[in-house]
């Protein structure tokens, strides 16, 4: 009988530094930047406190990360969105919804803490700053695609920046309470409006 194989050691580090990642965005999200604390987030993840200063020594180096992961995520799920979207007469309500999606997620739950704490931390809105402006330019081409995609409508890039603009309120909106109902009923106002506009 051949003995059960190992999972190797690189791989258990890989998986454990990824539970204490998920676990940070669900506490950031959830609980808050001050209740985001290391331990708070060990013991979420199912790790010791000593593995998870093992991966991330300070707490500095925990947001770091799961800011740039974060960051990265959406920008690489808006690059995602724009080869999958639809043509035709679905196409602005299609682009309208991603772009909703973008800033309504779990992820950007979270990273609203991050700004928040950025307002009154130098360092981290150094950190935090590159990475928004990259996720921005995503968001605004995968929508000017949606709306514009054959390039002959120059209103386009306006109306991509108050979509999004748009798609950041509701996701602010969001965080106190469910705002999905008037949020839909918004969200089908401007499609119609966009509709309109874009002829």
């Amino acid at each position: 009988m051949n003995a059960p194989l190992r999972e190797p050691q690189q791989d258990r580090s890989r998986a454990t530094r990824e539970r204490l990642l998920a676990s940070t965005v669900d506490l950031l999200a959830t609980r808050g930047w001050a209740a985001t604390t290391v331990a708070k987030v060990a013991e979420d993840a199912g790790v010791s406190r000593g593995a998870a200063q093992h991966h991330f020594p300070t707490r500095e180096a925990l947001f770091t990360a799961v800011i740039e992961q974060m960051y990265d995520n959406m920008t690489a799920e808006a690059g995602a969105a724009l080869a999958e979207l639809p043509t035709g007469p679905d196409s602005i309500a299609a682009v309208v919804a991603q772009a909703v999606a973008i800033y309504t997620g779990k992820p950007f739950k979270a990273a609203l803490q991050v700004w928040s704490a950025a307002a009154s931390d130098p360092a981290l809105g150094e950190v935090i700053r590159p990475l928004e402006l990259k996720l921005g330019r995503a968001a605004h081409k995968l929508v000017v695609a949606g709306l514009d995609p054959d390039g002959s409508r120059p209103q386009a890039h306006r109306l991509a920046q108050i979509t999004l603009d748009l798609a950041r309120g509701f996701g602010l909106a969001d965080t106190l309470t469910d705002d999905s109902r008037r949020r839909a009923g918004v969200q089908a106002a401007w499609v119609e409006q966009l509709t309109v506009a874009l002829g």
